[in-house]
């Protein structure tokens, strides 16, 4: 799963201050009137205009140590290195990676470079300007390749600040010395297989984006099943073969009027790849899916690699991913996201009007079999204090039990009215018992947070027929708890299958550590290459995120 999101490779820590390894010559000294021009314009701050913020003003300073200021992009003849061109090049293609070449002026860049290669002795100003300009608009690129250009948590995501712990200069030195920006490029891209994968899915489909865009599928009046007639065959059979849904050689449709036979099987293929049901029932929602401009699909990786970008640096251990807007839980080794799971499940995640789970990335710590359900304050106040005054037995039907005071041991007290009025007050709390009726299922998975949020089971199986499932108070349920109770006890042997299967349903609560605890990240984007089946799929943007994100990079232009 984490191949899904993680990889190999290792950044450079911000100890990493000192020069290369002595693998590469030393650049040569040179006139010292352009390092003078340098050091001046680092003193003063004025490295760049606009001024620059800080954080790419501190990647210049340290780029360019104190006493040693003179041009990286220039040999001691004053002709630019090949650096120089491999920097345009990186710049011009930000593209691929789904960011802005604007964003490192790259055309302005590119007439610069090749203004100071028609002079024939450039003066020591022009050759620092150029000089710091490669270096600032090199340094940005890869500060945004790798930590990318928002900081999560000014759209609320409570994601560690990556780039504070990366030295992007100790990356960018030694390449310069050697010649070779695609070694910075190779430190810093995420490792993620995830990315890379989509990556290669944003090329294809800005492809597809840049075609004349097909005229959209007729409306369906109503469901469609299989063998009923609809004008729009011909055209959603073409829409299917560019998307992938179905084989190019697919041969022509033989009544041309109909929906059947190959049309179905690659209509359920675009609906497994969309969240919608995998039924073949050609619906309003299917055909408002199918006619989803590709420049918006495009935009929607750009931002997923976005999100990829933000994330911290993922151990080579077990992990449990869940992507929030897909509904889906994969677990592995370090590389669960990127095809190599030992299990994935669907789950159901916090309601997007007032519940959002939380994006995060955590240590799971132990596992509760039977657990009790200690009730949230909000829900006793919005939803078990209005049942109760309509029914007074509502605890007693839904197994609960009033408790005063903290911690699992807590008594239980008599619901009475005066007991009542003091669970209105706060001064009393709500749980419920272990049971087929308790709404955290057989069992819990913690992993703490701020957020109090955790994995559990649940009752309510029936749940997971529905494709949009965003339906908790915040916590993630789980399909297949048992499944998951396996995986994390994999490596404690005492705790075989019958034996979790035992306190599962043993009534009576039953707390189990992890000897090795395992890393969870709840996270959100809305294109994913997912793992079990290798195509890319789309979500809804269930919270608005997207939107959000989308927000604050067009701000930046602004």
């Amino acid at each position: 799963m984490l191949m899904l999101l993680t990889g190999c490779g290792d950044r450079p820590q911000k100890s990493d201050v000192g020069p290369a390894d002595g693998t590469a010559a030393t650049q040569p000294e040179q006139p010292s009137g352009a390092a003078r021009e340098i050091e001046r314009r680092l003193a003063d701050g004025a490295a760049g205009e606009p001024a620059l913020p800080k954080t790419e003003l501190a990647d210049l300073q340290q780029l360019y140590q104190p006493g040693h200021h003179t041009p990286l992009w220039f040999d001691t003849s004053r002709k630019l290195t090949p650096a120089a061109d491999q920097a345009l090049a990186l710049l011009g293609a930000a593209a691929a990676e789904g960011l802005d070449p604007a964003e490192y002026g790259a055309e302005a860049l590119a007439t610069q470079v090749r203004s100071m290669k028609e002079a024939r002795q450039p003066v020591d100003a022009d050759v620092a300007s150029l000089d710091l300009a490669l270096s600032r608009a090199t340094l940005r690129y890869l500060r945004h390749l790798h930590a990318g250009r928002i900081d999560p948590k000014t759209v609320g995501f409570q994601m560690p600040a990556k780039a504070a712990e990366t030295d992007f200069a100790a990356a960018l030195r030694p390449a310069l010395e050697k010649q070779r920006l695609e070694d910075a490029v190779a430190q810093l891209r995420p490792p993620l297989e995830q990315y890379r994968s989509l990556r290669a899915m944003l090329a294809r489909y800005r492809t597809l984006a840049s075609q004349p865009a097909p005229a959209p599928l007729p409306a369906v009046p109503r469901e469609l099943k299989p063998g009923e007639a609809y004008s729009g065959a011909p055209a959603l059979r073409e829409r299917l073969v560019l998307l992938g849904d179905l084989p190019v050689d697919t041969p022509p449709l033989a009544d041309g009027g109909r929906y059947d036979g190959a049309l179905v099987d690659g209509v359920k293929k675009f609906q497994a790849r969309h969240g919608l049901p995998a039924e073949g029932v050609l619906g309003k929602g299917t055909v408002a899916a199918l006619n989803v401009p590709l420049d918006r699909r495009v935009r929607q990786i750009e931002l997923a690699l976005e999100r990829l970008r933000w994330f911290p640096h993922l151990e080579n251990r077990p992990f449990v991913g869940i992507n929030i807007p897909m509904y889906r839980l994969w677990a592995g080794g370090p590389q669960a996201l990127d095809g190599r799971t030992a299990l994935d499940m669907d789950v159901i995640v916090g309601g997007a009007l007032d519940t959002e789970t939380p994006a995060m990335v955590e240590e799971m710590r132990y596992v509760v079999f039977s657990p009790y359900w200690n009730v949230p304050t909000s829900i006793v106040r919005k939803e078990i204090l209005p049942a109760l005054a309509r029914d007074p037995q509502y605890l007693v039907k839904h197994e609960m039990e009033l408790v005063r005071g903290g911690g699992d041991d807590a008594a239980p007290v008599e619901a009475t009215p005066e007991n009542l009025e003091q669970l209105a007050q706060g001064q009393l709390r709500v749980r419920q018992r272990p049971g087929q009726k308790n709404s955290l299922g057989p069992a819990k998975f913690i992993f703490p947070n701020d957020d109090s949020v955790y994995l559990h089971g649940t009752p309510a199986q029936q749940l997971f027929d529905r494709s949009r499932r965003d339906l908790s108070h915040g916590c993630v349920r789980l399909e297949n708890p048992l499944a998951l109770a396996q995986w994390v006890l994999r490596d404690q042997p005492e705790w075989t299958k019958e034996r979790i299967e035992a306190a599962m349903g043993g009534g009576e609560q039953v707390k189990v550590d992890l000897k090795q605890p395992v890393q969870v990240l709840l996270f959100y984007i809305t294109a994913m290459v997912a793992p079990e089946d290798g195509a890319l799929h789309f979500a809804d943007d269930i919270y608005g995120h997207d939107k959000k994100l989308d927000q604050a990079l067009a701000e930046r232009r602004t």
